[in-house]
């Protein structure tokens, strides 16, 4: 709907998280908003960690590009 685009759009962490676990996870909304809190936070930290490791890799990649 609009409203949860909106969300996304305008930069709010849960609905990126949401975003992220959808369609990287394969976790559904419905399954995202009944996580306990410490499961989600969890999520959010691998998340968190996954993203920080896909930036270096690209640097990396980027770094050995520049080099040829």
């Amino acid at each position: 709907d609009r409203a949860g685009k909106k969300l996304i759009e305008e930069g709010d962490a849960e609905a990126n998280y949401a975003y992220y676990a959808l369609h990287k996870l394969h976790i559904l909304p419905s399954q995202w908003v009944a996580l306990e809190e410490e499961e989600k936070a969890f999520i959010i930290a691998c998340i968190d960690i996954r993203i920080e490791a896909e930036k270096e890799d690209a640097k990396k990649i980027a770094k050995e590009a520049e080099g040829r």
